[in-house]
């Protein structure tokens, strides 16, 4: 189950289930100026992916960042090695700025640092992003865990930034816990996590 934390509170927000089929939900959690998600239950074996669906995450922060860790001690502690790639796409809103470029400033070479999803988004009214994060395989302890995330958010000066990052979480341990934070501050918004089955 999700757990939600406003820095002095973990409030448990989700409900837990399991089925067949191509896309089942386990659970969702709804921030309201929190200081970070964590999926501490329902990463198993029972499915090959685990997909989490970022809906209007909006900062309590101006330009921010959206960032996730992994656990492999049920939430204990986040701070799995990991090496990482990202690249985006941008374009403002007065079509004068337009750029495809890797960010060598969020990726990750061996750290176990929060890896960045959503670049410097805006904590205006109607600014958010949203998107999807899949880790594969994440009770393996034979594999490495891989994951690749593809998201869209509104940058605090009327950009649209579409990132994509990939890597792979570098431990024959199970991934069992996720938490996706702000850089800084609290937010809002929704994530669901969904398991995959594989073929």
């Amino acid at each position: 189950m999700p757990f939600i934390s406003n820095g002095t509170t973990i409030l448990d927000n989700g409900a837990f289930s399991v089925g067949l089929g191509s896309q089942i939900l386990i659970s969702e959690a709804t921030a309201s100026a929190s200081s970070s998600i964590e999926f501490t239950s329902g990463i198993d074996s029972t499915y090959d992916i685990y997909q989490f669906e970022f809906i209007n995450i909006n900062p309590a922060t101006d330009n921010v960042d959206l960032t996730f860790n992994g656990s492999t001690d049920s939430g204990s502690n986040y701070n799995v090695t990991k090496t990482t790639t990202l690249f985006k796409a941008y374009h403002d809103e007065g079509d004068t700025d337009t750029t495809l470029v890797y960010d060598t400033g969020r990726d990750i070479a061996q750290g176990t640092g929060f890896q960045t999803l959503i670049q410097d988004l805006g904590n205006g009214a109607d600014e958010s992003g949203s998107g999807t994060l899949q880790i594969f395989n994440p009770s393996s302890t034979t594999f490495v865990k891989h994951f690749i995330s593809n998201t869209n958010g509104l940058y605090f000066q009327n950009y649209t930034f579409n990132m994509y990052c990939a890597g792979y979480f570098n431990t024959t341990s199970a991934i069992n816990a996720v938490q996706f934070k702000m850089e800084s501050g609290n937010f809002d918004g929704t994530i669901k996590m969904y398991g995959i089955k594989g073929s």
